[in-house]
């Protein structure tokens, strides 16, 4: 079967199980890691999530990696587990590399493979570099029996969180967690029982065919059950989390709060204990967002993706990032990548310095305005660019008479057009063929003027 050149994404390599992803393209997968893993540490930490096929593709990644390294099984993890295993010697190993295999919030019959080389992602560049490999000058492959060992990541990561959220311990409120049937409950609940946290689970079983709803948290559908069983129980605090625990979203007395909204109130948390916030956001992050950050610390916007943004927050020093989604970064106390379980014990916190209701005024003071939803158009994989290299220069070209007045014009990542009153973005998703779209404005009427003019100039 020849290969799919499709699989080869910007932040990841993702497939359907056993067509694009099937057993010669993943041995030679893990031929090519192996060979570039082996030139800096012949290790690697090998973890994967709840989906069905997990467990086949760990067995062809093996079979080409340990051509070139040894393979320490982490079993069943949350992706954060994978990341850990490369910045903490565990059982006196050093794996600075990992790869997680996980399909995240993709439908059930795809996978892929989030990689980690010498405690960085491995993406862009490098991904593509990888894909020019197999088609023009595949390694060759030797079958070898090589032992794999075990790596007790999980249990080493349960203890470095028991111990850093040592004051978490007997929290006064309850709160209620959904998991959507992916691995993150076993990556926090022993956590929650060590810390005596009282807490509810929906959905805490891995079963990679996701029976309940799809493990999306960014997605307001997929929290209805979370809100339902929060006002049934008069909780309030409820936390969600996607398929493979990188990603979150925090739900209090029925509102939902994205991870731009997340980032303002981690900044003020900072700010009160006299740090000044250095945050990097990424161009789907509200104005609300950047302006509440500017005015007590600085918020730098960069492009959207969490290898990109684990990237910046090295190269900067940063004390966290944050994407829209639920992606959060914390560099602060932490390693700087994306941890939904970490993530959710440092909200705790911030429950601590101030009560459930106290923080939602916190919020509800800042300026109002009104966020369409991230909205996708559907285009051709290979225009997409072009599309944003085209309305580009009509944006800095002759606009019609009665287009808004622009303020700047951001392409750090695709176009973000900075009006008066918000912002209209328009970029080109790395991972589908699509535009990806979000409008802000002071009030909706201005936000949909505002998507009328700048859609208006699109040509596709």
């Amino acid at each position: 079967m020849p290969l799919d050149p499709s699989i080869f994404r910007e932040y990841d390599i993702r497939g359907i199980f056993n067509k694009s992803l099937n057993e010669p393209c993943v041995r030679q997968i893990g031929l090519e890691l192996g060979k570039i893993m082996a030139q800096t540490c012949p290790k690697v930490a090998l973890g994967y999530d709840a989906r069905t096929h997990s467990p086949t593709l760990f067995q062809w990644l093996k079979s080409g990696l340990e051509n070139f390294v040894e393979v320490y099984d982490m079993g069943l993890v949350p992706t954060p587990v994978a990341y850990f295993a490369t910045f903490n010697p565990i059982d006196n190993t050093h794996t600075p590399h990992s790869i997680m295999i996980t399909g995240s919030h993709n439908p059930p019959e795809y996978n892929g493979f989030k990689i980690t080389l010498d405690q960085k992602p491995f993406y862009g560049q490098a991904i593509q570099e990888l894909k020019e490999q197999m088609l023009k000058a595949p390694t060759p492959y030797t079958q070898k029996s090589a032992p794999t060992h075990t790596l007790n990541a999980k249990e080493a990561y349960h203890a470095y969180l028991i111990n850093a959220f040592a004051h978490l311990q007997n929290f006064p409120y309850k709160i209620a967690l959904d998991f959507g049937n992916g691995v993150g409950a076993i990556g926090l609940e022993p956590v929650l029982r060590a810390l005596n946290i009282k807490f509810d689970s929906l959905y805490s079983t891995p079963d990679g065919t996701f029976p309940n709803h799809h493990p999306d948290p960014s997605e307001a559908k997929n929290l209805k059950d979370l809100q339902a069983h929060m006002q049934a129980h008069q909780i309030p605090i409820g936390i969600a989390f996607d398929g493979d625990a990188d990603r979150v979203a925090l739900l209090t007395r029925g509102r939902i709060y994205a991870g731009d909204e997340l980032a303002i109130l981690f900044a003020k948390s900072l700010a009160q204990k006299g740090i000044k916030p250095l945050v990097i956001g990424e161009v789907k992050c509200s104005q609300v967002m950047y302006n509440a950050i500017n005015a007590i610390g600085q918020a730098i916007m960069y492009k959207t993706g969490h290898s990109n943004l684990k990237v910046k927050l090295k190269e900067t020093n940063a004390h966290f990032a944050a994407e829209m989604s639920g992606h959060l970064f914390f560099n602060d106390r932490y390693f700087g990548y994306d941890d939904a379980l970490y993530a959710c014990l440092r909200l705790l916190e911030l429950f601590l310095e101030q009560a459930p209701n106290t923080l939602e005024e916190s919020l509800k003071n800042l300026p109002y305005s009104y966020k369409t939803p991230e909205e996708k158009i559907a285009v051709k994989e290979e225009e997409k660019f072009e599309i944003i290299e085209r309305l580009k220069e009509s944006l800095r070209g002759q606009l019609p008479q009665n287009f808004p007045p622009i303020v700047d014009l951001i392409d750090i990542d695709g176009i973000r057009v900075v009006f008066k009153d918000g912002f209209a973005l328009v970029r080109a998703s790395n991972t589908t063929p699509t535009l990806v779209t979000r409008f802000e404005g002071k009030d909706e009427e201005s936000a949909q003027a505002y998507k009328q003019a700048v859609l208006g100039l699109l040509n596709y």
